[in-house]
Parts: structure tokens; C-alpha cells; sequence
């Protein structure tokens, strides 16, 4: 059976970096998104002040909308972690399995500020001192990229508008009123915010926990293996 799959990208990446997931996914039948949030990616000619998780929010909530879609498997990676919380918010409806793929789950409340590792606190706290509107990408080899994709991964990543880091997020539990509910964590990468996920996701009956040999960027890395888990959460 056909799926419907809507992937968003962390931060500082695009669309882009799930070409190789979303061309093995279309190459089974599938339907496949890869929306690019505001200033990112090819939209990084829209780079302003004032883009914020809302402004992510409802890039791919429209994308839903505007696309008539339901059933939809959700994934989102590191901070899409948190724009697809805030999906879910908006249309629990439409959703029919949600993944987090070395994410952030939030709480009420919370902003990436509040999850993320010491480097980019201090990135964005520096950032926020010098009176940046975003914050410059991490170099892919931090996210563990192996090294044959990192110079590819380091040419198209760009500064994330930095209201995204500091955003809280305003949440009613919708997560976890979705029945099907993943969370993938790539073993190679130190991340304080994606462990405490993990941890929490494995103490629930109502989540799948899987975890990859993997550096951050899973779907650059093992697309393969990303595939596969998320034919899986699908059905």
C-alpha cells in the first residue's frame, strides 16, 4: 500500500538533505515532501528578522493544506522536532504515524534554547550578543557526516534564523494522542535534548524506540536503514 510521507529538515539544512530517503521512498510508490522551511535551503533568499517556529509551523502545516493531505506519515529531524510538534497541534487529524528522527520532543513551554547541546547554546547566545538575526551552520563533521558528504552537506547548509532557538512552544499533548509514535536516535552523536527523547519515549508502551549507528544526519548517512524504519512506522 501506498504511504504519504512529509519530512522536515533540522536546522541549518533544507529540503535537500533528504533526496536520497525521499528518492527510495517515490521509487516504492510512495508520496513524498520535503518541504524547506522559511530562509533555509532555496528559500534562504527569504532570510529576514522575525522568522520564527511558527513561521515553520505553518510552512508545513499549509504544505498539508494546500496539498489536500491526510494519512500523512510526519517525520521531522533535530529541531524539526519541534515544527512537527506544533503540526501535530494544528492537524492531529491529518496524521497518521509521527517520527522523530534525532529530535527534540518538547514539552509545553520549551525552546530548542532550553534542549540543545553547550556548542549551539553558545553559538546562538553569541549570536544573539552580536545582534544576528541567525545563527552561522555547524560544520558537518560536528554532526558526525561521513566524510565523503561532508563537503556537500557544508556548501548548502546556511544560518538559521535564530528566533527559531529561542521560540517557545505552546503544545496540548497532541503528540501523544497520535497512535503511532516513533522516536529514532543516532547513537554516534552527543545530544542531551535527543537522549532525555529517547529515554522518555522508551518508558512508554505507546512509542517506538529504535536507535542507529549513525552520526546526526541519518538520512545523509544511512538512508537505507531510514527507509526501511520508516516503511515500517508507516504501516
Amino acid at each position: 500500500m501506498p504511504y504519504t510521507f512529509v519530512l522536515v529538515h533540522g536546522a541549518w539544512h533544507g529540503g535537500w538533505c533528504w533526496q536520497r530517503v525521499a528518492d527510495r521512498l517515490r521509487g516504492g510508490g510512495h508520496v513524498v515532501f520535503t518541504p524547506t522551511l522559511t530562509g533555509l535551503g532555496e528559500r534562504s533568499h527569504l532570510l529576514r528578522a522575525g522568522i520564527d517556529l511558527k513561521t515553520h509551523i505553518a510552512d508545513v502545516v499549509n504544505v498539508m493544506k494546500w496539498e489536500g493531505l491526510s494519512d500523512v506519515v510526519l517525520c521531522g529531524h533535530s529541531y524539526g522536532g519541534m515544527v512537527i510538534s506544533g503540526v501535530a497541534e494544528a492537524l492531529p487529524q491529518a496524521i497518521r504515524s509521527i517520527v522523530f528522527l534525532d529530535a527534540f520532543v518538547p514539552r509545553n513551554g520549551e525552546a530548542v534554547q532550553d534542549l540543545t547541546g553547550p556548542a549551539v547554546k553558545e553559538a546562538a547566545q553569541a549570536a544573539l550578543q552580536r545582534g544576528d538575526i541567525a545563527i552561522p551552520p555547524r560544520a558537518a563533521e560536528a554532526f558526525g557526516v561521513n566524510e565523503a558528504d561532508r563537503a556537500w552537506v557544508d556548501r548548502l547548509c546556511v544560518p538559521q534564523p535564530i528566533a527559531c532557538f529561542t521560540g517557545k512552544i505552546v503544545l496540548t499533548g497532541a503528540v501523544e494522542r497520535i497512535a503511532r509514535k516513533s522516536y529514532i536516535r543516532a547513537a554516534n552523536y552527543v545530544n542531551p535534548g535527543f537522549d532525555r527523547a529517547l529515554s522518555e519515549a522508551q518508558s512508554k508502551p505507546s512509542w517506538r524506540t529504535y536507535e542507529v549507528s549513525s552520526g546526526h544526519d541519518v538520512m545523509v548517512d544511512m538512508p537505507e536503514r531510514l527507509t526501511d524504519i520508516l516503511l515500517e512506522v508507516a504501516a
